[in-house]
């Protein structure tokens, strides 16, 4: 593995990871969390895809459960999460297989204890040497975890800003029942979207929230040319809460020497190759500020009934663009969010 560099430095010492579960397991009411999904007979760690689908479940189905990771790439960070799990009772969430992250599940995060139905969580602060009873500080890792009321689809996306460049992190989101396409007509589906934004030339992390909004023609669905979509109305807040939009929107306006009201949308790209019979979606967006791409990146989507049998009720989402981080040399930002939007 590649070695990182680190924002601060810490003393050597060992770590066990965080707990082990099956992905995203549990739910709270409180947080839009609502039923438990069961347990997954396939695979939780990544495999190899023979599509651009992301990592995950081998063999879909319209009538299967879908669990998709981000792909795994050491260098540059991602897919590194393993086997995360929500415990309801304790209000807690658990991950594997990032280092320095604490030994014992993450809690509510004390300053921003959710975004919107977006629950956020965050490791221990720090960990003590059994045998010398020293402290040793650790890295600082959000996770941003989210159920739909119904239960049928979650997802989570964990992030480090530790590093100068991206840190170790990852995402998850699932389907945990089937979905029954409809043959004719259009649907419209709307709902919220919040994230984590790090960077690369530089440590950080901040809080991103948003609206969603995804349109399906399922006339078209069976080539892949009906999906469109936009992730509007986001606002950026740094770790303490403190919302930064307005310094960011100013820094924006600087580079692209013209005048905002608010930060560009995200929009999908329409296009063949979109869709698939089993429900999954995955494409590309972007954002245009003063008619130049600012943002680029992907988005990965399943469509899935809800608990009650209506079909085609909800969408469970993730988004990762990248950019030039405004006013700032030498300094890319990566955002990393998910949505969940129903009719």
């Amino acid at each position: 593995m590649m070695d990182r560099v680190l924002v601060a430095v810490l003393a050597l010492g060992l770590l066990a990871g965080c707990g082990d579960g099956n992905p995203l397991s549990g739910s709270d009411d409180d947080t839009d969390t609502g039923t438990d999904p069961g347990t997954d007979t396939g695979t939780t760690d990544p495999i190899d895809s023979d599509g651009r689908l992301p990592p995950g479940t081998e063999s879909p189905t319209p009538s299967s459960r879908i669990v998709r990771y981000e792909p795994q790439d050491e260098e540059a960070g991602t897919g590194m999460i393993r086997s995360p799990a929500y415990d309801r009772e304790n209000d807690t969430f658990f991950v594997d297989n990032l280092a320095f992250d604490g030994n014992a599940p993450y809690s509510r995060d004390n300053q921003v204890g959710s975004l919107g139905p977006f629950a956020v969580y965050e490791n221990a602060a720090t960990v003590l040497d059994p045998v010398t009873n020293e402290t040793i500080g650790q890295f600082t890792h959000k996770a941003i975890y989210a159920v739909s009321q119904s239960g049928q689809t979650e997802l989570a996306i964990v992030r480090t800003g530790a590093y100068v460049d991206y840190g170790f992190g990852g995402f998850v989101y699932q389907r945990n029942g089937g979905v029954t396409l409809p043959e004719t007509g259009q649907a419209i589906y709307r709902g919220s979207y919040a994230g984590l934004k790090d960077y690369s030339g530089a440590g950080g992390l901040d809080y991103v929230t948003g609206d969603a909004t995804v349109a399906i023609d399922f006339e078209d669905f069976n080539d892949g040319s009906g999906v469109s979509g936009v992730i509007s109305n986001r606002r950026y807040y740094d770790l303490d809460g403190t919302d930064v939009t307005e310094t960011y929107l100013t820094a924006l306006e600087e580079q692209y020497e013209t005048d905002l009201s608010a930060v560009p949308d995200l929009v999908f790209k329409v296009g063949p190759g979109v869709a698939d019979s089993n429900g999954e979606m995955t494409g590309e967006l972007q954002s245009i500020a003063a008619g130049e791409v600012f943002e680029s990146g992907n988005f990965y989507a399943i469509l899935s009934d809800g608990a009650d049998g209506d079909k085609a009720s909800e969408v469970v989402g993730v988004i990762v663009v990248e950019s030039e981080l405004p006013g700032v040399s030498g300094v890319t930002q990566r955002e990393t969010g998910g949505f969940l939007v129903s009719r």
